[in-house]
């Protein structure tokens, strides 16, 4: 035989209930705006290292082509480390970004960056703001 609920289990376990209801609704809401704060992270950062990466780039480039009619030895050593700084930026998984050494490969191609401004003679001022990048020498 049945039993009707009982008025007072109802009223004593209400307030379980909506606690558990109210978790719930939180987690819901808190997932739903943490992927979204995420995503517009993670494109933040993206184009962070997308201007960084495009500013070697062009400095790799623009320099390849100023020491493009030169036959000299140095020269063509500064040419030739241009070129390797351009083989790691075109090399670069842009299209991954789970990449497992996404950061190492970032790093090491700073660190050729350096070696080629320090070969070039070169000071490079090379800063990240909210409004864009900024390379100046």
């Amino acid at each position: 035989m049945d039993r009707p609920p009982d008025l007072f289990d109802a009223i004593v376990m209400a307030e379980e209930r909506y606690r558990g209801e109210g978790f719930q609704e939180g987690y819901a809401e808190g997932r739903c705006l943490g992927l979204a704060e995420g995503r517009r992270a993670g494109v933040v950062r993206g184009a962070s290292i997308g201007s960084e990466i495009g500013s070697y780039r062009g400095f790799a480039l623009t320099w390849k082509c100023l020491l493009s009619g030169s036959t000299s030895d140095k020269d063509r050593k500064k040419a030739k480390m241009l070129d390797s700084l351009l083989g790691m930026v075109q090399r670069f998984p842009y299209a991954d970004p789970t990449h497992g050494e996404l950061h190492e490969d970032l790093d090491r191609i700073r660190g050729k960056f350096k070696q080629v401004c320090s070969l070039l003679s070169v000071q490079p001022d090379f800063h990240v703001s909210p409004g864009g990048s900024a390379l100046s020498f």
